[in-house]
């Protein structure tokens, strides 16, 4: 059961399973379909989690099978009956407050009642009750997208993806250039149909995966100020694809930022705008093999390893 509420969730859902397809065992992926927009977070979710319960009732009538697994814990929140969780972070970690003030307590009754966990990190399970169910941690498979460009010839300064502009600090990233850049540098913003205008910034809006990691391929940093961050697969894609990795510091489960700091913890900073400098203008020489060779626990390879090894035989032992 497939939430698919960004595009980083379905090709994420989408990667487990064709994982799980290559272990030898058959998939159906049923997806929600989009709720209606509505203002707050704690009705969003129950609006996406009322969407995931229809289609998991129609996917379970179309196709039953042995085992489901509900990918995000909001499509476990209403689900129709007890099944394996996949998350990246929980209500407990990242609902804090108001905005989580129904999903918390449900939260803790789903984890009791799942057969397993799938966090797709150690980290994701901050929050959990002690006494969970036994975990399975199923990393996200990322790889290149194509042949890697020299840095020389990357013809961007810079991009960023904010698919929630708030969440993922747009405003923090354009601050910080319009600080720092020099002239005939552009930093590229994508993700959103928000359209800064600023010197320097060009909005290219949400692009079909395929353009949008070639942008990644032609640009020499990606720069991200998130207040927090569940995993950062964007973040992933750009080291896969050559890019240095600028990110301020910031709370959640947040993969990603280990990585950039054992590749150069200078890009790792509160002031933005000095690490973006450090970035253009004094990259680490041995930065993209590194960032290649920290990137092996994620590929295709090593996930589908887990899944067949790991995740597999726990599945059908639990159900």
């Amino acid at each position: 059961m497939s939430l698919g509420s960004t595009a980083g969730l379905r090709a994420a859902d989408d990667a487990l399973a064709a994982s799980i397809e290559r272990a030898g065992a058959s998939v159906t992926v049923a997806r929600a379909a989009p709720p209606r927009s509505v203002r707050t977070l704690a009705l969003t979710d129950y609006v996406w989690a009322r969407a995931a319960r229809e289609a998991a009732r129609e996917g379970l009538r179309n196709a039953p099978g042995d085992v489901v697994i509900y990918s995000t814990m909001t499509a476990a929140l209403l689900a129709p009956l007890p099944g394996a969780i996949r998350f990246d972070a929980l209500a407990a970690a990242n609902r804090p407050g108001r905005g989580g003030v129904w999903q918390r307590p449900l939260e803790r009754r789903r984890i009791a009642a799942a057969p397993l966990l799938i966090p797709w990190s150690a980290a994701s399970l901050a929050g959990a009750p002690t006494d969970h169910a036994p975990a399975v941690v199923v990393p996200v498979a990322v790889g290149s997208s194509g042949p890697a460009r020299p840095r020389w010839d990357r013809d961007i300064a810079a991009i960023t993806y904010a698919s929630d502009p708030r969440k993922k600090g747009l405003d923090r990233v354009l601050e910080a250039w319009g600080r720092v850049r020099q002239d005939g540098e552009l930093l590229l913003v994508a993700g959103t149909d928000a359209s800064p205008q600023a010197e320097g910034v060009r909005a290219v809006g949400r692009l079909a995966p395929r353009d949008y990691r070639a942008l990644l391929r032609r640009a020499r940093v990606f720069v991200t100020a998130p207040r927090r961050e569940d995993y950062g697969i964007a973040q992933l894609e750009a080291l896969a694809d050559g890019c240095l990795l600028v990110t301020t510091p910031a709370p959640g489960p947040y993969v990603a930022l280990e990585l950039a700091r054992s590749l150069d913890p200078r890009l790792v900073s509160d002031d933005l705008g000095a690490a973006i400098r450090v970035a253009l203008d004094d990259p680490l020489p041995a930065y993209g093999a590194a960032a290649e060779h920290a990137l092996e626990r994620f590929s295709t390879d090593q996930v589908d390893y887990v899944v067949a090894q790991e995740l597999l035989p726990r599945l059908f032992s639990a159900s």
